[in-house]
């Protein structure tokens, strides 16, 4: 690898700006003595622009932005940026938490651009390292440049996610010798071409689904074609949002869930999507009394099919549509289903970036291959080494995606890298206890059981 083209050597480095990793630009930025830069392919900063639908909103309060939850003083909150475009007064009197998905990109687009750590259009080509020193070969603006820093901070994000049993079609429909199927994130872009199909398949459960099937069920009588709704969950489930339930997006729960055995975790990761990967409630409601309002003058043409996990799926040319193989999970039946457009609402997952390759050495892993993510976000051989953005699901639990919980993981990385407490980062804020309570007055272990007894007065 070539000498780097300056003698600067950064603290650190950041790959990928999404929202987390724009946060912590923005929590970095006031810190003395923490020079970091921050490195997107993109050319801009767009949070999945192909579900900018005009209604969606977030599903965390305003309160959830890139600083508050750290510094609810910072110039860069969602507050100021409402400020700062004349529009504080209009978010008040709309008397709701959540911001709209469009205005909370908006608001990215904002702190970016108001950060000269941030560059844009820099894609990172290889990694290297040197006696104690990163390496980083990229290709921007200007052209080819080596960079230098002693961390990395990976945020590179998660990727569109499509079921084996979908690649095919997918395949197909991008060389031009298939119809029309494609993964949600280009939704919009695809739109126009959707709603001229006769049938349209979303294959998917979660709010984006959710939000796509609303929107085509409303425009449904006007183009005319059929729509259905396949998931292979045993009902369309709303997110858990009670507050209790919002308890666990906190520091004990990170404590708790990182402490358990790998197999533990991985159990409830799976058992837990209620808790992350829901419909918000209010949309459920709007789904369900659409069909009833629609169905005053006939049934309406769309199927909503549960426990149905797609095995196969080919694109027919003759009929000109996708059959589509399912299984039902509880009758253990199988059936198919033909429809010429299908959307994949099927979520993301993390992919782990080629440029690694070079680095391999400097990362631990568990016995699964997964990063080994340690209880501060690093998954370095050496501590405080790298860390890591939305890539510790398996270690950190559900709480890993969720933007309330942003600022917090920031301030944990800021913390390590510092080598002092920056903004305040709470240990304690939940009524309940997650693991069996310490020996205190009035809970005694129970050696047979090896459970707790707790007693109580009379």
């Amino acid at each position: 690898m070539s000498t780097p083209t300056n003698g600067t050597i950064f603290d650190f480095a950041a790959i990928g700006v999404g929202p987390f990793n724009l946060g912590l630009a923005a929590l970095t930025e006031p810190v003395e003595g923490l020079n970091g830069v921050f490195l997107e392919q993109r050319d801009s900063f767009d949070w999945h622009p192909g579900m900018m639908l005009e209604p969606a909103h977030l599903q965390v309060p305003f309160m959830a932005d890139l600083v508050t939850m750290a510094d609810p003083t910072s110039p860069y909150s969602f507050l100021n940026f409402l400020k700062q475009t004349g529009r504080l007064y209009r978010f008040y009197i709309r008397e709701n938490f959540y911001p709209l998905r469009a205005e909370f990109n908006q608001y990215c687009q904002w702190v970016a651009g108001q950060l000269p750590s941030v560059r844009f259009g820099t894609a990172v080509q290889e990694v290297a390292y040197d006696d104690g020193v990163y390496r980083l070969s990229v290709s921007g603006p200007d052209g080819p440049e080596v960079l230098s820093a002693r961390r990395l901070v990976l945020g590179t994000g998660t990727s569109a996610f499509v079921p084996a049993a979908a690649q095919g079609i997918l395949a197909a429909a991008a060389a031009g010798t298939g119809g029309v199927a494609f993964h949600n994130a280009d939704y919009l872009a695809r739109k126009a071409e959707l709603q001229q199909q006769r049938s349209i398949t979303i294959l998917g459960s979660g709010q984006s689904a959710a939000e796509i099937y609303y929107e085509l069920l409303q425009e449904a009588d006007a183009y005319g074609y059929q729509l259905n709704w396949v998931t292979r969950s045993g009902r369309f489930f709303p997110l858990e949002y009670t507050k209790l339930t919002l308890e666990m997006t906190s520091p004990e729960y990170v404590d708790y869930f990182h402490g358990l055995p790998p197999g533990q975790r991985d159990h409830l990761n799976k058992t837990q999507k209620n808790l992350y990967k829901g419909i918000n409630s209010d949309l459920i409601d709007a789904i369900y009394d659409l069909l009833y309002t629609r169905s005053l003058s006939g049934m309406v043409d769309t199927q909503l099919l549960t426990h149905s996990t797609l095995t196969a799926a080919e694109w027919d040319p003759a009929a000109g549509t996708h059959r589509l193989h399912l299984e039902h999970g509880e009758q253990g039946t199988s059936y198919t289903l033909d429809s010429e457009a299908v959307v994949l609402a099927t979520g993301y997952g993390y992919r782990e970036p080629a440029f690694l390759a070079g680095v391999q050495d400097r990362i631990a892993r568990d016995g699964s291959g997964r990063f080994a993510v340690d209880r501060n976000y690093g998954t370095g051989v050496e501590p405080g080494e790298i860390f890591v953005q939305n890539a510790e699901l398996h270690t950190h639990g559900f709480v890993t995606p969720d933007l309330g919980m942003g600022a917090y993981r920031n301030s944990c990385i800021i913390r390590e890298m510092a080598g002092r407490e920056v903004y305040p980062v709470e240990r304690t804020i939940a009524f309940q206890q997650f693991g069996a309570p310490p020996s205190v007055p009035g809970v005694q272990p129970d050696p047979a059981a090896g459970n707790v007894t707790v007693e109580v007065p009379a």
